[in-house]
This record gives C-alpha cells, sequence and structure tokens, in this order.
C-alpha cells in the first residue's frame, strides 16, 4: 500500500516531517492501493496552491490560458500523484457527517463513510467495516 501525506506538510515539525518522508519512501514502489493521510490539509488552501502552480507556468511561458483543463488542474493537486484523480473512498470519522472542505475537487464521485470513532481510536477492524460497508454500494459515478 502506498502511504502519503497530502497538505501543508512544510508546517508540520521535523520529527513528524522526517517519519513521512520514511514512510513515503518505503510504499513509494506500490501502485496497487494508496492511503492518503491529510495533515495541515485545507480544501481550500490546496486550490489556491494549483492556481498558484498553474500561475507560475503562465508567467514562465510554459503554458498557455487557453491550455488549463481539467488534467492540468489536477496535476497540480496535493493528489497529483494518484493514478486517478477521484478517491474512490473518503473516510471521515469524528462522528461529523460533513467534508469540511476535504479534497473539494476530488471528492466529486466518491463514496463518503462516516464513522462515529475518533481517529486516535481507530483500529484495523474499523477500516474493515468501512471497506465492507464501501463494496456494498452501487456507485454510479454521476449517472
Amino acid at each position: 500500500m502506498r502511504v502519503k501525506a497530502i497538505g501543508k506538510i512544510e508546517l508540520l515539525p521535523d520529527s513528524i516531517k522526517d517519519v513521512l518522508k520514511r514512510l513515503d519512501d518505503v510504499t513509494k514502489n506500490y501502485d496497487e492501493h494508496f492511503l492518503n493521510i491529510a495533515l495541515a490539509y485545507g480544501g481550500q488552501d490546496e486550490l489556491i496552491d494549483a492556481v498558484k502552480k498553474i500561475g507560475v507556468k503562465i508567467s514562465e511561458g510554459s503554458l498557455k490560458v487557453d491550455d488549463i483543463n481539467k488534467k492540468e488542474i489536477e496535476s497540480n493537486l496535493y493528489t497529483s500523484h494518484l493514478p486517478q484523480s477521484s478517491p474512490d473512498m473518503i473516510l471521515r470519522t469524528s462522528g461529523e457527517r460533513r467534508l469540511s472542505g476535504f479534497l473539494l475537487w476530488q471528492s466529486a464521485y466518491s463514496e463518503l463513510i462516516f464513522m462515529d470513532i475518533f481517529w486516535p481510536g481507530f483500529r484495523k477492524i474499523d477500516l474493515m467495516r468501512a471497506i465492507r460497508t464501501f463494496q456494498k454500494r452501487k456507485r454510479r459515478l454521476g449517472k
């Protein structure tokens, strides 16, 4: 399983950044299953960062305004390392029944799973339950 942290990782303490870097290095060759852990993350911040990256490309002359499309936007998001832009499942712990700006662009066709357990108490069995719930769903992907 590929494990990657997304968000403004540069804001985290060095000790956490080191652990996340090692985790990324150890799992970087996995390409079938992906676990993204959002830390110091905000969906609006992600979109702002993507727009800034695109703006730099335009100002450098490597991108024309008319060439901005869905693929270009997705290649500048925090999740650009994923083989598909939309996660199959988004799991929200804490009992909240909202996304709170999480993956604003990418969540359009994701299945949302909400669990009452808080993240520090999250166990393997909770993940298995979420996966089982996901497997029972019929995905329509906007149809």
